[in-house]
């Protein structure tokens, strides 16, 4: 318990450090003394007066780091939810096919000269559709077998589909403008995120995290297996479905305002596994605070680390491949 206690106490403390970080590093150097002026003429003078940092900072800063705990959390508890409802810890939240269809409307809203905010509907709208594809077929495939099952080979499917069609966008698309575009879309970033995006995406993230924190102890029912579940008078077809539609909504708004990022659903509920252990009722809220944290870390190292800022998929998957086999090498027993 003392260990579990301190693990909370410093998922408050590491976040608000990383923060604090985050608003000072960068092309331009903000002294930690400059941001708390800033946010003290701000809040409590009322000033109207802008400096040139205080505009990095609101303006710039800000939202980058808004948009990481956001997207970062959103993924790492989607991932944590999949992993529970599938039994498999091999699960993330593209399983279902909503990565490579939001991926495949952000590509098609590019080929088409739309503007930023019509991209991020289209990516959202296509991931929306590619989940919902798959639990269609799923349905009528599995009939009586194992739903699960089926639902995971299912959604492989609709995911290579979906990716085949990116290829083609890719292949049709003008190599001088339009395939540029789309290739470092797909390779996530979040340097183009305003304030304006977060007030897009709130909603959706709200309504796809709000009914995952309060049905999470299910989710401990869940996996255990659907016999068990349906002993204890669950409803285990409508639990998956309102979690699936939770977490369909937190990937697609995610993907669809910084791109396709990579393993951090995969790896980052295994993290909280190590530190809290396996009851969903703590995991979920410890997904969600180390993935956050997570994913902001890796946007400082992927605007400060060069001249050129590293797209964030890139910097996930050579950060999550070899830390993944580590956690198989070291960390099995803890699933179980």
């Amino acid at each position: 318990m003392p260990i579990k206690r301190l693990a909370w106490i410093l998922f408050i403390i590491i976040p608000v450090f990383v923060i604090l970080i985050s608003l000072s590093i960068g092309r331009f150097f903000v002294p930690p003394e400059e941001i708390f002026r800033s946010f003290f003429s701000k809040f409590v003078q009322g000033d109207g007066s802008t400096s040139v940092n205080e505009t990095i900072i609101n303006r710039v800063r800000i939202p980058r780091i808004l948009s990481a705990f956001l997207v970062g959390g959103s993924l790492s508890l989607s991932g944590a939810a999949y992993q529970g409802i599938f039994r498999n810890p091999m699960v993330s939240p593209d399983i279902l096919g909503a990565a490579a269809g939001s991926g495949f409307g952000a590509a098609v809203a590019i080929l088409l000269s739309l503007n930023v905010f019509m991209i991020q509907v289209s990516s959202f709208i296509f991931g929306l559709i590619a989940v919902l594809i798959t639990y269609s077929l799923s349905t009528v495939l599995s009939r009586k077998n194992d739903m699960t099952l089926t639902m995971v080979l299912t959604g492989m499917v609709v995911s290579t589909m979906f990716s085949s069609f990116i290829s083609l966008t890719k292949y049709v698309a003008d190599p001088n403008s339009k395939l540029p575009a789309i290739t470092f879309w797909l390779m996530g970033s979040l340097s183009s995120v305003s304030q304006k995006d977060i007030l897009i995406v709130i909603f959706p993230m709200a309504a796809g995290m709000i009914p995952l924190f309060l049905l999470r102890w299910k989710i401990n029912i869940l996996s255990f297996g659907e016999e068990e579940a349906r002993s204890m008078g669950i409803s285990t077809n409508l639990l998956r479905m309102i979690i699936i539609i939770a977490t369909t909504l937190l990937t697609a708004s995610s993907i669809s305002i910084c791109g396709m990022i990579g393993w951090v659903g995969l790896i980052i509920p295994h993290v909280a596994r190590f530190i809290v252990g396996p009851d969903y009722k703590i995991l979920v809220p410890a997904s969600t605070i180390i993935g956050a944290t997570f994913l902001l870390i890796v946007d400082d190292i992927a605007r400060c680390a060069t001249s050129v800022e590293i797209p964030l998929g890139i910097l996930t998957a050579i950060i999550g491949g070899p830390f993944f086999l580590y956690l198989l090498m070291k960390g099995r027993k803890v699933w179980s």
